[in-house]
């Protein structure tokens, strides 16, 4: 019976194809070669194999009405239109978030410098091969790295704003 009602409706949509795109999704159900269930839509997965169709999805989508001879590109829409108020209230938000990123990042760049001076000025005694030194600072110069690049990215944010 269910088969039957997707056959009337694939019909059905066959014949309103001049208003609509169609798109049919074949699902099959396969066995594998540990007798396992495989389900795929893709036909080529189905080459060589015991394969029966398990379901058949159409999927309609509405054509888009022709814009009318004399109408602007984007008139009528029925889209919510942004006032210059608004537009401007959003970018005053978003100006005040940037900064205090920026504030934050400045504050934990500074925290990341502080961090590596003071583990420069440290010796330990086991550390009689510079490269161990420098394999130890290292991580503490990644982190001002980070730092410094998201201060760098964040000004930049900033300075597009103001275009």
């Amino acid at each position: 019976m269910d088969a039957r009602r997707t056959l009337i409706f694939v019909t059905f949509t066959a014949c309103a194809g001049s208003a609509a795109a169609q798109n049919v999704t074949e699902i099959y159900k396969c066995q594998d070669a540990s007798g396992r269930p495989l389900y795929t839509s893709d036909k080529r997965d189905t080459a060589g194999k015991k394969c029966e169709l398990v379901s058949r999805e159409v999927n309609v989508v509405p054509t888009q009405k022709p814009a009318a001879a004399g109408s602007k590109p984007g008139a009528g829409s029925g889209g919510p239109r942004e006032s210059s108020a608004a537009r401007a209230s959003a970018k005053e938000r978003q100006r005040d978030i940037l900064e205090g990123e920026l504030k934050n990042e400045e504050e934990l760049l500074a925290k990341a410098k502080e961090d590596l001076a003071q583990q420069e000025s440290v010796r330990n005694g086991d550390e009689r091969n510079y490269a161990r030194v420098l394999e130890r600072l290292q991580p503490f110069k990644d982190n001002v790295e980070l730092h410094e690049k998201n201060v760098e990215a964040l000004r930049r944010e900033i300075s597009n704003l103001n275009r």
